[in-house]
């Protein structure tokens, strides 16, 4: 069985691209080649910054024969039918076999396709994956048609076995696949020949090139921790840099160097951060005295003079770039010590959205909103609004016009200057998190406050004014702002009830509205109260300017209670998005779908931590043989239950005595809920769920064996109504706890 191999050669390759190319190209190749009927044992693809590179191990040599029967249409039907099977399965009349069925005489066609060459399985499979290969971005070059996301140069496609290579017979738009290719791009042009995916490697390492990505990630990280330990310092983790530096280079070349002592005064996350993004540059941190002091860039190419000539010019062009940094870093320290009201006045006039108010409108949103929260997570009140009216000042500073990721880090910073106290700079930086699902969740108070602030602030404002996320599109980051109102009230135990919280948050976001309206009807009323005192003098009657000022508000009014209504039904829907994205969290925790959908079902259900505590009692409850047979009890009560309801049109809900029950199965069970019953409500009132799911744990053996020795319709109508109404006990201890009708199996 042949191995084969190809190799697409181009321009450089953008760094961000290329992991998902790699699996693009697997994806469509092999894919391609099973779907044409061939196998494979199999399959790596690889990619350095100027190729793409796939190998597969074990290809079938040929597609297999197959013969494929199809029943077509009575042999007595008309012409346009057998005419339609004909065109489906290619074959004429005189092909098709007349054979018995059922209802009489009907055509077969027995279509036989015989096998094909893998080499020409693999031409059509290659010619289809790059003409429709799903860059993000592609151009076109030349006078061709071929669009690749860079110019597209040679191809190798390999068919080895053991007799020996052969090219496939291929090409496109005037590229035809060989066998050669060339190393890097200055250490070794030259082009030379493989006879497969081994000899292939071991020439591309002897020509200056690290065919895996892996491998020259490994290699980076390595040798720029063993510069940094030479120094006696430490590279500092970042492993989307290293990614993309390894798409970057084909021959990794780290190279060490100092910062300026002039710029180490500078904030660790500024040196970082502007290394990181103009320079690509790792940076290093000394342990001992905690700061960023050097830093590694990574060369693709060794030189004689072993890196000194490109260490300069990277240090040259850094230092320049650190230059803008100190500049930006102590205009804004001044500004910071005058108490950054020009920033707060410049936020009047940035717009965050055009139904949403300013930047500024927002903030004094977030400041009430966090004052509100303050005492439900401890926090100081007069902290939190504090920290709210700070938080985002740094918007307007020119360090995060140049480096808008560190919006908050340095807000951190200008607070401090400004001489604030530690919690609301600590609340400046963190009111952002957490951004993700493993960024660090804050704990300090006034940080929970203002981060809660700021992220509810933003779903109810948008919910407010329709601007929902809509199938995959999440222009605002609404999705992540849930998300991030999820984990900080889980991860610091918050109790909110959010439906009434977004309630009067949706409702706040039309105040200026009201108080437009008020101040028209205030100005209306006050006019027709003019004319009327005018007219009185004449004596002119003046009911009528009267109810039409009353009309006014009373307008008024009606607008308002239906500004009332909407702001509810918004919250609720932002309620239903936010159990959304609570499922996927708590799935995955471990807690399965119809577990979160039963508990949400309950009442309660906008006060997250409770559902949460819920939920993961009730799950670990069903992982028991006892909770899992009880489910199935207390789901076979509340169907017989329903379906007596519904047929006698009654509800059967009062009235269960245990003096008219005829066995002992019967009166266990009664006794058995006269215990259980007010155990679940005392443990469902302290919130002791563990304890709840133990009561209702226990009446799994009285139901079962209930279910066992007795008929529930029985004829006798007095012992069948008595056992229902004792059915409706049943199912009301387990809708105490949960919806059971929503657990799955």
């Amino acid at each position: 069985m042949p191995d084969l191999l190809i190799e697409l050669f181009s321009e450089e390759i953008p760094a961000r691209m290329q992991a998902r190319a790699r699996e693009d190209l697997k994806k469509l190749i092999t894919d391609g080649l099973v779907e044409a009927g061939l196998t494979y044992a199999g399959a790596g693809a690889f990619s350095t910054p100027r190729r793409l590179t796939l190998a597969i191990e074990g290809l079938s040599a040929h597609s297999p024969t197959t013969r494929e029967e199809r029943k077509g249409p009575r042999t007595d039907a008309p012409e346009a039918a057998l005419d339609g099977f004909l065109r489906s399965t290619g074959l004429t009349r005189d092909q098709l076999e007349a054979r018995d069925d059922k209802k009489g005489q009907v055509w077969f066609a027995v279509i036989q396709r015989p096998g094909r060459p893998a080499a020409d399985i693999v031409a059509e499979v290659l010619d289809r994956a790059i003409r429709n290969f799903p860059w993000p971005k592609s151009m076109r070059w030349g006078t061709g048609n071929l669009r690749w996301v860079r110019p597209l140069h040679s191809i190798i496609c390999l068919l080895t076995d053991e007799a020996g290579a052969t090219i496939v017979p291929f090409e496109i738009e005037g590229i035809v696949a060989g066998n050669t290719t060339c190393g890097h791009r200055f250490m070794a042009p030259e082009p030379f020949a493989v006879t497969g995916f081994d000899d292939y490697a071991a020439k591309l390492r002897r020509a200056r090139v690290m065919l895996d990505a892996n491998e020259r990630e490994a290699a980076i990280r390595q040798e720029a921790a063993n510069l940094a330990f030479a120094r006696g310092w430490e590279i500092v983790s970042d492993d989307a840099l290293l990614t993309e530096v390894a798409g970057l280079v084909e021959w990794p070349v780290p190279l060490m160097g100092a910062i300026e002592e002039r710029f180490l005064a500078l904030p660790p996350e500024v040196l970082q951060t502007s290394m990181k993004e103009h320079q690509k540059f790792f940076s290093a941190r000394n342990p001992k005295t905690g700061r960023i002091e050097g830093f590694v860039t990574v060369a693709n190419i060794e030189t004689p003079d072993s890196g000194e000539t490109i260490l300069k010019g990277n240090q040259r062009v850094l230092a320049a770039r650190l230059s803008d940094a100190a500049f930006f870093w102590e205009n804004d320290l001044r500004e910071a010590k005058t108490g950054m009201q020009d920033w707060a006045e410049g936020l009047k006039s940035v717009t965050f959205h055009n139904k949403l108010g300013s930047q500024a409108d927002r903030i004094a949103r977030i400041a009430a909103l966090a004052r509100e929260i303050a005492p439900l997570v401890d926090a100081d009140p007069d902290q939190a609004e504090e920290a709210a009216k700070l938080a985002k000042l740094d918007l307007r500073s020119a360090m995060v016009g140049e480096f808008p990721e560190l919006q908050g880090t340095m807000g951190r910073y200008y607070a401090l200057a400004a001489g604030k106290t530690e919690p609301v700079a600590d609340a400046a930086r963190d009111h952002y998190s957490p951004l993700g699902p493993s960024d660090v969740v804050p704990t300090a108070p006034v940080s929970v406050a203002v981060a809660l602030a700021d992220k509810i602030d933003t779903l109810t404002g948008f919910w407010a004014i329709d601007e929902k996320p809509t199938g995959s599109k999440d222009p605002f980051a609404l999705r992540r702002a849930a998300l991030g109102v999820i984990r900080l009230v889980l991860g610091n135990d918050v109790r909110l009830n959010l439906d009434q919280f977004f309630a009067s948050r949706v409702f706040d976001v039309w105040q200026s509205r009201l108080s437009d309206l008020e101040d028209a009807a205030d100005r209306s009323f006050r006019a027709q109260m003019k004319i009327l005192e005018d007219y009185s003098v004449r004596e002119v009657p003046g009911d009528r300017w009267l109810r039409s000022a009353q009309a006014n508000f009373d307008d008024l009014n009606e607008v308002y209670e239906q500004l009332r209504e909407d702001a509810e039904n918004k919250a609720a829907d932002l309620i239903t998005f936010l159990h959304d994205r609570l499922k996927v969290y708590l799935r995955d925790q471990g807690i399965r779908h119809d577990i979160i959908d039963a508990v949400l079902a309950q009442p309660g259900n906008d006060d997250l931590v409770l559902v949460v505590n819920r939920a993961t009692a009730l799950n670990d409850m069903l992982k028991t043989e006892d909770g899992q047979n009880l489910t199935q009890g207390l789901k076979r009560a509340g169907n017989i239950l329903t379906q007596a309801e519904d047929k006698d049109g009654v509800e059967y809900s009062f009235g269960a005595d245990e003096k008219f029950a005829e066995t002992d199965a019967e009166r266990a069970l009664f006794r058995a809920l006269d215990a259980a019953e007010p155990a679940i409500r005392n443990a469902m009132a302290t919130e002791n769920f563990p304890a709840a799911m133990q009561a209702i744990a226990a009446l799994r053996a009285p139901i079962d064996a209930f279910f066992d020795a007795v008929q529930v319709n029985t004829d006798n109508q007095i012992v069948r109504r008595n056992r229902l109404n004792l059915l409706h006990r049943i199912r009301e201890a387990g809708r105490q706890i949960a919806d059971f009708t929503r657990i799955e199996g």
